[in-house]
């Protein structure tokens, strides 16, 4: 083993003794709004070599993020394939356990740190959507006993009032009660995807990690989806957090959205303030390739150079500026911290955050400006 990879291993046991540190206990929650907030996190994978199957380094899927989602919003959370994003929303979850970073969540007013010893408790308050409806649903089971199954973990012990519980999410999420006796095979991809979604309501949680919940549908079945999650959101008091790649799913369903490249977060905007005036350039290049319709016009799409770095051996400096065409020396040398676009004085809700050096004298195209709105 390397020196090198030895170093690594150290830091990874202690970001690991930092994260198993972090306190259970209930503190008051300053912002009521706030229903979690994600300071510093991180997930490393190891890389296992050798004879004895050593780590000998780490992919740093997810390499210090910090976010906030307010009650009853939608936070989107947009950027290529291999960016983190998936892996950000199950580290919240903990279906991965994050290598370090605070996950603070708030409970009737009190915030509860998620880690694995309050993790059992929460899951009434957080729940998952997943990408595939096929694969996360067991094809032996029938769809009532799919649904019932987190009610039933959950200490409902009546088989009555679970299956009536399975009716009424049936029923709120578009489908029949009659259903609840079929199997998932004997359903289309957006039936299965709407028994997903009544599975993570099943116990009226507040908070729904939708890790691409309409990316293996049609189009014409993507719009019902979408909003189907809309109404659902406004009549249960819902708090979305959307994983997606496509920008206009992004657009239409976000208040705000967060793009991410590389296991970092580069800019955090309300949805118009994003798409109007971006301020990163790797923002401006995803949204240079959003199709117009209309055959007139002319695209203008920024091709980025090179591929895209590998997360086990990220750049030095700012990650973005292999293929950054506005690039300078301190790119290269020193990382952009994620900063309020208007200073320090406004840090609210609809505040503009990005993760560059040259933020204040670069003139990007959003999508309107792109358009000649």
């Amino acid at each position: 083993m390397t020196v090198e990879a030895v170093d690594t291993r150290a830091d990874e046991k202690e970001e690991r003794a930092d994260v198993s540190a972090s306190a259970d206990l209930l503190v008051d929650a300053a912002d009521s709004e706030i229903l979690l907030d994600v300071k510093g996190l991180k997930k490393h994978f190891p890389i296992l070599g050798g004879v004895f199957r050593r780590p000998v380094g780490w992919v740093k899927a997810v390499d210090g993020v910090d976010f906030q989602i307010r009650r009853g919003e939608t936070l989107g959370l947009v950027g290529e394939s291999g960016c983190g994003k998936t892996t950000t929303g199950r580290c919240i979850i903990h279906l991965e356990q994050p290598t370090a970073g605070v996950l603070r969540f708030n409970r009737d007013g009190q915030w509860v740190n998620v880690n694995r010893r309050t993790i059992s408790s929460l899951r009434k308050d957080i729940q998952i959507i997943f990408q595939d409806p096929y694969s996360s649903l067991s094809p032996r089971m029938k769809i009532r006993d799919i649904i019932a199954e987190p009610l039933e973990a959950q200490g409902m012990k009546s088989r009555r009032g679970r299956y009536e519980r399975v009716e009424q999410l049936l029923e709120a999420v578009g489908m029949k009660p009659s259903h609840m006796n079929r199997y998932p095979h004997e359903f289309s991809g957006g039936q299965r995807q709407r028994i997903g979604i009544a599975r993570a309501l099943a116990l009226n949680p507040s908070l729904v990690i939708c890790d691409e919940p309409v990316s293996a549908l049609d189009v014409s079945i993507q719009a019902q989806v979408l909003n189907l999650l809309e109404d659902l959101q406004q009549q249960f008091g819902l708090t979305y957090l959307f994983i997606a790649h496509n920008l206009s799913v992004v657009q239409h369903i976000s208040d705000r959205v967060a793009v991410m490249y590389l296991g970092r977060i580069v800019e955090l905007a309300d949805v118009e303030s994003l798409f109007r005036d971006p301020r990163h350039p790797y923002t401006e290049a995803l949204f240079s390739a959003i199709p117009v319709p209309d055959p007139d016009f002319k695209m203008n799409q920024i091709i980025l150079q090179g591929d895209v770095p590998s997360a086990s051996n990220p750049p030095s400096g700012c990650h973005f500026h292999p293929r950054c065409r506005y690039a300078i020396d301190i790119c290269r040398t020193e990382a952009p911290s994620l900063t309020p676009v208007d200073g320090d004085a406004q840090t609210g809700p609809t505040s503009h955050f990005v993760s560059c050096h040259r933020y204040r004298e670069l003139d990007l195209a959003g999508i309107e400006v792109r358009n000649g709105a």
